[in-house]
């Protein structure tokens, strides 16, 4: 079990930024990094958080002024490509194609630890669905980011996104 919850917010920091935040021209799709999904106040409070001792069976949990969602006004509408990892939500048929789940900046979020902020969960739906065979491998998924909220038993997202396209993250 994690010792501190500073030690989380780090390891969430140096992964989020694996990304890149840069455009990618040939395709259309804006290349997003994380961290451009959070408003400067919510990585102001990320980066002076003080070292918790974690100590007991509760889960590490994150100050709830950075649980509230808030978002980045010029995100909505834009056309994303951004990679993280697949929380399923709903499958579909007998190979269990998931059509509907949580895109999250690193794996295990919402399953072994308590979930991201709002604003770095991702609601995805994907009419055509993706089989997957772990869950611990990165894909690429790109479409139009828009600013919604949806709440869910693991987690609550502030953007979401109808899915073009998911592809395996190289």
């Amino acid at each position: 079990m994690l010792k501190t919850t500073k030690l989380v917010v780090r390891a969430v920091l140096v992964v989020l930024t694996f990304a890149g935040g840069q455009a990618v021209a040939e395709t259309g799709w804006r290349t997003l990094d994380w961290l451009e999904l959070m408003p400067a106040e919510d990585l102001k409070l990320l980066e002076s958080m003080p070292e918790i001792a974690h100590e007991g069976d509760g889960p590490v949990t994150l100050p709830d002024e950075i649980m509230t969602g808030r978002v980045v006004p010029e995100m909505d509408n834009t056309p994303a490509r951004i990679p993280g990892f697949i929380v399923p939500l709903k499958t579909v048929g007998s190979s269990q194609r998931i059509v509907e789940f949580f895109l999250v900046p690193y794996y295990g979020a919402c399953i072994h630890v308590p979930p991201p902020p709002p604003n770095q969960i991702i609601h995805v739906t994907y009419p055509e669905g993706i089989e997957l065979e772990v869950l611990y491998e990165p894909f690429w998924v790109e479409g139009e980011l828009k600013i919604s909220r949806t709440e869910h038993d693991i987690g609550t997202s502030s953007y979401a996104l109808v899915a073009e396209d998911v592809v395996p993250y190289e």
